[in-house]
């Protein structure tokens, strides 16, 4: 630098790129002294350059800020903050440790990354991550804009990008593979299945250390870096690769009309509990990024059952995730959100629980926001459950109950038509709200969290050993069935029964109202092996065999017609309530007789027909009786039979214009499947 740096300005916080140089500004209250460091390589001992920020000239308010001139993008930094270490007051400064921009857009991660030195006492320069100056504008997104697809006509298929195409058989090369690069190369076989949007695990940067050595995090649920997409994912090295490589990703997936969800962590950071590393939020500012126990503030409060919880209603922090989420969709072009334990954000600074949760509101009615998706996983990890309750006009929810009541259905529990009917027709006993849109519930059977479709059908308890941790952790509760024996079989017999579990899923999944959700892999029987908590699995038990595509094509086909029928016909495209559609009503309850539904304690069968005015007739029958039953047909309409899941493919499903006819005043239904029947 030949000019001398100047004291810069106190907005925008993190990094600004001018032509002549960069602002770089960080927010801490109670710190003595803070220093910037440059460096020129991530793995360096020491920074190339430290500036100690005069107080008197390069503070404003609680703001440190300067501008260096001739700084360009892609410069790596870092931040040293001295302030009192006071635990029982809820400061844990520490003058030796190097700490993240908060607002970095980019992290280096080196090869000598190591978290414990985050921990340990002494300097950690060496083994830390870096941040790196970004230009967002710097980039050509080619005419890219938002696709704002309505849930109606929404299809959403939950990826993890590295699992997505990481297999050694996905035919990309090794730099490719588990990249954002990577799934470019995938986005046709999204496209062939009928995907609209991709909801990707956390791509926020996440510490890949933060578990139980010799594990790694994979899932990607530890967020340190919330503006930056994780470098891991990117298939070059250098500092800038991640952010070019995810909009190119997001460039890609737009033009084949699918769009790009995030699943973002704003409830707890990858800092941990008390006993964790110093990495950014806690060296800078830890009583105003971190919910402190009330009368002990030298502990976290843990509603994410992850050690701390972010501050989200503090002024600052709610700033914070506001800038952070105005940056991913306006530099980022993403096209929504899923917020993981969203209810985490309506707690206070002490923990309780907000009536109305300012964080909340802002992310509703923000402007910049106001055409993205906002979907929330309404509860968190100590009991505050919300499905149904979820403040605010525009939220969409995961739809915990339609998973437990669909899969307690299909694998026969008593007691569950009525339910079952409920989840059906949008879960409107959930969700009374008067003008509230049925598309708003995010149904889903499997998710990355539990078992896959496949191994719902294959295993009654969970097989967690792998996990280092004596098979406690994950669900308990996993309303599954083997089918008679527990894991891989050779039984033809017992296979089958479970495909056609797995069609039965499949089938009340996509005639439901709501938005559909498929998880990963479930289309080609993707297995766990039993695990239902493989967060720390980077191996094959989490990675998309692409094997799958060829070896049960059969169960591709009929997930591909059955999403492609749903996506035809209007009455899955609803932006009502079947139920309080005006005029006729839209659905007809009946049993195996007509008009006579059987919402007994002992049933296990329910059969409905779907009328829109534009469309045929349809006449769904469901089974999940252990013994064939007879339906009785409505009188007046020739049918087609499109799906019987009882029948072997190519048999089990028909496009309309091919569908067969069938004869008779009554349709022999077999045990445990699903039969759609299509007038005309």
């Amino acid at each position: 630098m030949d000019a001398q740096p100047s004291s810069g300005q106190s907005f925008p916080l993190g990094t600004t790129v001018y032509p002549d140089g960069v602002n770089f500004c960080v927010f801490s209250k109670n710190c003595y002294s803070l220093e910037l460091l440059l460096f020129d390589d991530v793995d360096d001992r020491k920074p190339a350059q430290v500036i100690r920020l005069d107080p008197q000239h390069q503070r404003t308010f609680y703001y440190w800020h300067i501008f260096l001139p001739g700084i360009r993008s892609g410069q790596l930094y870092a931040y040293r903050v001295d302030g009192p270490f006071a635990p029982e007051s809820g400061h844990r400064f520490d003058g030796q440790k190097v700490l993240l921009d908060p607002y970095a857009k980019a992290v280096a991660v080196g090869k000598n990354y190591d978290r414990s030195a985050a921990i340990r006492p002494g300097d950690n320069c060496a083994k830390a991550m870096k941040s790196v100056v970004v230009d967002p504008q710097a980039y050509d997104w080619e005419g890219d804009a938002p696709l704002y697809l309505p849930f109606a006509k929404t299809v959403v298929y939950e990826l993890h990008v590295r699992g997505f195409t990481k297999h050694p058989n996905s035919g990309l090369s090794a730099r490719q593979r588990g990249t954002y690069a990577g799934l470019i190369e995938k986005i046709p076989y999204l496209q062939s299945l009928g995907i609209t949007a991709v909801e990707l695990l956390p791509v926020q940067q996440f510490d890949e250390q933060d578990a139980p050595p010799p594990r790694h995090n994979y899932w990607g649920y530890s967020p340190i870096g919330l503006f930056a997409p994780h470098s891991g994912y990117a298939s070059r090295r250098d500092s800038l690769a991640p952010v070019d490589e995810f909009r190119d990703m997001v460039k890609a997936l737009h033009r084949a009309g699918i769009e790009v969800i995030l699943d973002v962590v704003f409830n707890h950071t990858a800092e941990g509990n008390e006993g964790g590393p110093t990495l950014s939020f806690r060296g800078l500012e830890n009583r105003a990024y971190y919910i402190l126990e009330p009368d002990d503030p030298a502990h976290y409060a843990n509603y994410s059952g992850c050690g701390n919880s972010l501050n989200a209603n503090q002024s600052i922090v709610r700033r914070m995730i506001m800038d952070c989420l105005r940056y991913w969709v306006s530099e980022m072009h993403v096209d929504g959100f899923r917020f993981d334990l969203a209810s985490v954000l309506a707690r206070d600074e002490w923990g309780q629980p907000l009536r109305s949760p300012p964080i909340l509101w802002e992310i509703e009615s923000d402007p910049v926001l106001a055409g993205t998706k906002i979907i929330a996983e309404a509860w968190d990890a100590v009991g505050l459950y919300q499905v149904g309750s979820f403040i605010g006009h525009r939220w969409a929810e995961w739809n915990g109950h339609f998973r437990d009541d669909v899969r307690r259905f299909v694998k026969g529990d008593p007691g569950m038509v009525l339910p079952l009917a409920e989840r059906i027709t949008g879960s409107p006993d959930i969700y009374p709200q008067p003008g509230r849109e049925p598309n708003r519930s995010i149904n889903f059977i499997t998710c990355h969290d539990g078992f896959t479709l496949n191994d719902w059908a294959s295993y009654n308890d969970k097989h967690n050993q792998a996990n280092g941790e004596d098979n406690r952790d994950g669900h308990n509760a996993n309303f599954s069935w083997n089918c008679g024996i527990e894991g891989p079989t050779d039984d033809p017999a017992v296979d089958a029964l479970r495909l056609r579990q797995i069609k039965n899923g499949f089938s009340i999944l996509l005639l439901s109202q709501g938005t559909p959700m498929i998880l990963m892999g479930d289309e080609v029987r993707r297995t766990q092996q039993g695990n239902n908590n493989a967060y720390c699995h980077n191996n094959e038990i989490t990675w998309f065999d692409w094997s799958g595509i060829k070896q049960h094509a059969d169960l591709f086909r009929f997930v591909q017609g059955v999403l492609g029928f749903t996506e035809w016909h209007p009455a899955f495209r609803e932006e009502r309530f079947w139920m309080q559609a005006n005029g006729a009503p839209r659905i007809l309850w009946h049993g195996v007789n007509l008009g006579q539904p059987d919402w007994g304690h002992n049933s296990h069968s329910l059969a409905f027909g779907l009328h829109h005015p534009d469309a045929a007739v349809l006449h769904i029958m469901l089974n999940s009786y252990w013994d064939a039953l007879d339906f009785e047909l409505p009188s007046g309409q020739r049918w087609r039979r499109i799906v019987d899941t009882a029948r072997s493919a190519p048999d089990d499903f028909h496009p309309p214009d091919e569908a067969p006819f069938v004869t008779g005043r009554h349709y022999h239904v077999e045990s445990r499947s699903t039969v759609i029947l299509m007038g005309e």
